[in-house]
Order: C-alpha cells, then sequence, then structure tokens
C-alpha cells in the first residue's frame, strides 16, 4: 500500500475531543479515526462509474454553464412572460468548468481579508458547520442531477430544498438550512442507514462538517469556490467489514472504551456499542483543487491528496479539507444493519459522502483567512475560546 498522505495520527486520547469534550465527536478515537477512516475511503477511484444525464422527458438539458464562484444570484431574467412557468433548469454531469471571472472575484475578496484578532484560541486549523437532518429523497443531483428516483435513497442535511435538479444558483437562492452557521447553504448526504431487522431508517443524530487543513502548514491555502462538488468513498465498494477494518463504523464516547465495539453484529459487519457509545462514521475529503473545474466524470479526478510540501501541479490549488464527523443514535444489535447502497451485502464498506459546495462568500473568506491561513480553532460562528 502507498504511504499515507495524511501526517502521523495522534494517539487516542490526546487528540482534539480530549482537549475539548463537547460536539459530536469523540476522545476515543481523535484525529487518528479522521485520518485512517479518510485514507480508506478515498483509495479507490476506478470503481466509481461516471453517470451522464441523458435528457429528461419534457425538459431539454442545456449544455453546462460556468457557475458564479462569488455565491450571487443570477440576475433577473430579461425575457418576455410567458403563458407557462419555464422548464426547470437542470445541469448536466461531466467536466464542469468554474466561472473564472467570479473565481478570480473571490480570490480578490479574499486577499482583501484582513485576519481578527484571534484572542485564546486554540491551535487547530478549522473551522466547521453542526447540521442536523434534513429529509430523505432517493435522488443525488451530483451523480444522476435532474433525474428523481434514479438513486439509492440518501439522507440529506444542510440546505434544505435539495432534491435531484438542484444547481449551484438553487443553493443560493433557497437558502433554509439545518446546518449552523446558517451563511453555509451547502448540501451534504450520505446514504440511508437502515435496521436490518425492522427495516427503518435510523437517520443522523448528528451531522459536523469540519473545514480544516489536513497539514502541519497552510501555506498557499485559498477558499473554496462556490458550486465545487465532491464525493467521498465509494458507493459500489461492497466487501466485509469486519473488526478492525478500514472504513467501518465504529463505537464513540468521551473516554477510555472499545471502538470496534464490545460485540459484533451477527455478520460481524457492524459493532455493538457499551454504554455510553453510539455509532459514528467519518469520511476525509482532499485538499488539493485542479483550479479549473467544479465537478468531473467521476466526481474525483478534479480534486486530489496533497502532501505538506504542497499541491500536485495538476491539482495545485491548496484548500480546505472537509471531513464529515457523523453519529446515530443506534448502539448496534446481532441483526446489524445495511446501507441503501448495499442493501444485500449489509457491510459498511459502501458509505460515502457528497458535498455540494455553497456558502456566503465573505463568511467563507474570513473563516478561512482566520481558521485556516492563521492556524486557529474555530467553531460555527468564529474563534473557539474553549480549546487549548
Amino acid at each position: 500500500m502507498p504511504s499515507s498522505p495524511f501526517p502521523d495520527p495522534a494517539p487516542p486520547g490526546s487528540g482534539r475531543h480530549a482537549r475539548r469534550p463537547r460536539g459530536v465527536a469523540v476522545a476515543a478515537v481523535g484525529v487518528a479515526v479522521v485520518l485512517i477512516a479518510g485514507a480508506a475511503v478515498w483509495m479507490s477511484r476506478a470503481d466509481i462509474v461516471a453517470v451522464q444525464s441523458p435528457r429528461v422527458a419534457g425538459v431539454e438539458s442545456p449544455q453546462p454553464t460556468p457557475v458564479r464562484a462569488s455565491g450571487s444570484p443570477a440576475a433577473p431574467s430579461t425575457r418576455p412572460a410567458s403563458r407557462k412557468p419555464p422548464a426547470r433548469v437542470v445541469a448536466k454531469g461531466g467536466w464542469i468548468p468554474v466561472d473564472q471571472a467570479a473565481w478570480d472575484g473571490q480570490l480578490a475578496g479574499y486577499r482583501r481579508t484582513k485576519a481578527d484578532p484571534p484572542g485564546d484560541a486554540g491551535n487547530l486549523p478549522e473551522f466547521r458547520a453542526d447540521c442536523r437532518y434534513s429529509h430523505r429523497r432517493p435522488d443525488d443531483p451530483i451523480v444522476a442531477p435532474g433525474l428523481p428516483g434514479a438513486s439509492h435513497m440518501h439522507s440529506f442535511v444542510g440546505n434544505k430544498a435539495v432534491d435531484a435538479g438542484t444547481t449551484a444558483d438553487d443553493l443560493m437562492k433557497f437558502t433554509a438550512t439545518t446546518c449552523k452557521p446558517t451563511v453555509d447553504h451547502s448540501a451534504y448526504w450520505v446514504p440511508t442507514l437502515y435496521e436490518a431487522a425492522s427495516r427503518k431508517p435510523v437517520e443522523t443524530s448528528g451531522f459536523r462538517v469540519y473545514y480544516r487543513s489536513l497539514r502541519d502548514n497552510s501555506t498557499g491555502v485559498v477558499p473554496i469556490p462556490n458550486g465545487l462538488r465532491m464525493i467521498a468513498g465509494d458507493a459500489k465498494r461492497k466487501v466485509p467489514t469486519p473488526r478492525g477494518a478500514q472504513g467501518q463504523f465504529y463505537c464513540a464516547f468521551y473516554g477510555p472504551g472499545d471502538i470496534d465495539g464490545y460485540a459484533r453484529s451477527d455478520n460481524g459487519n457492524w459493532p455493538i456499542c457499551g454504554e455510553p457509545a453510539s455509532l459514528h462514521f467519518m469520511l476525509q475529503f482532499p485538499d488539493c483543487w485542479d483550479g479549473r473545474h467544479l465537478d468531473s466524470p467521476n466526481h474525483k479526478d478534479h480534486l486530489t491528496f496533497g502532501t505538506n510540501a504542497g499541491c500536485p501541479a495538476g491539482h495545485p490549488v491548496r484548500i480546505p479539507a472537509l471531513t464529515f464527523d457523523i453519529a446515530y443514535a443506534a448502539k448496534g444489535s446481532k441483526a446489524g444493519y445495511y446501507l441503501s447502497s448495499d442493501p444485500d451485502g449489509r457491510s459498511a464498506s459502501s458509505m460515502h459522502g457528497d458535498a455540494f459546495l455553497m456558502w456566503n462568500a465573505d463568511a467563507m473568506n474570513q473563516r478561512v483567512r482566520n481558521c485556516i491561513a492563521q492556524r486557529r480553532t474555530c467553531d460555527n460562528d468564529g474563534y473557539d475560546p474553549f480549546s487549548l
């Protein structure tokens, strides 16, 4: 196996959560789980199938149009009124170019942004959004845009208006969200988890999205362009996830304990957690962007992982890396669970996450300047004064 692009993980109990025991994440796992699980879920790229959106009946699919990186709403239409409401514009898949002028404008705004005094904030370079469950749909506006019902079931958090036809402009137009801060208009989603015995869905009880530096420096980091799409994990991966496997659900809590559970489900793929732990999962996204595309045919080729030395030539733009820290109000059972992406195999290996990013541009710029570039710990709204 190639060497990991991540820095060496801290031992359990010495990471962020031991110092800051609150929120969704957990002391027993700390940074180590982020790094190990993240490496596992990004490894496979060839197995992901590019989904090109065919024409939808009654809707003419337009050619891909550059998306405003500034996050500003589209200008009002000057076309004459029609007797019938216009058909909804549906995005196509494939290579989606960034609007270079808008991206240049966002970068110019970032360069003008001055860091606020950090006070007693900690030195973990990150900010975050804490989100609640919003809705469930068999839709995927990244992989199957404009095709309602074409996906396995997904559980969405963040932007409340997301469906198969959602575009980047829609995220800025319809901004009601289940996330804090509310200046985050993004949509995040994962395959729905089900109880194997009852076949009832188990929705997320906590969903924290970290935006962080994975490296020992923040040289050259810039904000994430609005409209960027990304996927971590592999919905088509279907292998067992026994005790100790990478890319599995784990038991999270504050204090000592076995993250693999004190027991396993009958098929061995799911932990059974002791008190007071519950099921968690972490997904790690890359930190280098090609600077030219908001999406790619397999939804991964426009992004990659860098190193402490910087980003590779093909992906030269260093951006904050997303980490999904997902909690479920479930403790495990002998019958186990299954994901909507693998109802037959009933393992955790097909777990994956999607992010369709849209922020108030000034808010994103300030957070990247304060928290990532300055390498200070921030919470939902600003510097985190409780970190050490």
